[in-house]
């Protein structure tokens, strides 16, 4: 195998999250969103369980996914008496700022014992698989884990069972400017070298 590697470099070092408020409106191109899918399920995934398990949400869609969380979140903070009005708001009226949105889901395998921090491991790996692939296409993401996140009611919209997990939302748009160069410390301050 001969591969690009400079250019594989550039790509993770070029890698942003972009969020609604930087999307110019314009629709994504399926195909694309497609792509970042396939190459997502390319993580690595101990014992083959392949945990990870996305819903893609666009156009009409969105409309459908503002609704459900915006009456989920409702119908949950009302009990717990932790309603508030401007993040009802919000979930009603920001899933309309993007070209789509990925809810990110963790299946559980019952026949493989697999503990589930590695299980949460490969979706967040096939979460960066897509933030590359979108990264190499010029369009913008960002995974979101707020809003009905962590709702065990909000699970069975989604497709997931009680032992599963939601564990986000990745929304997709085209960015309206350029994106800024990345800021990281150095690796060496976070690496330690043993070889004897």
């Amino acid at each position: 195998m001969n591969f690009n590697t400079e250019w594989l470099n550039e790509v993770i070092a070029s890698r942003r999250s972009v969020f609604q408020q930087q999307y110019s409106g314009e629709q994504v191109n399926d195909a694309i969103v497609h792509q970042m899918l396939k190459n997502a399920n390319w993580a690595p995934t101990h014992k083959l369980t392949e945990p990870w398990r996305f819903n893609v949400f666009t156009r009409g869609g969105l409309i459908k996914l503002a609704q459900f969380q915006g009456e989920i979140y409702k119908k949950v903070t009302r009990a717990d008496n932790s309603f508030k009005e401007d993040r009802y708001q919000n979930l009603l009226t920001k899933p309309m700022q993007s070209s789509h949105i990925i809810s990110i889901g963790m299946r559980r395998d019952p026949k493989k014992s697999v503990p589930e921090i590695e299980e949460i491991g490969a979706v967040f790996c096939a979460v960066q698989n897509m933030y590359l692939t979108a990264t190499a296409y010029g369009v913008g993401a960002y995974l979101s884990t707020g809003g009905i996140t962590y709702f065990e009611e909000a699970k069975d919209f989604f497709g997931l069972e009680k032992e599963d997990k939601l564990l986000g939302f990745f929304h997709v748009g085209v960015p309206k400017m350029d994106l800024p160069k990345g800021n990281r410390k150095p690796i060496e301050q976070k690496v330690r070298w043993v070889s004897e």
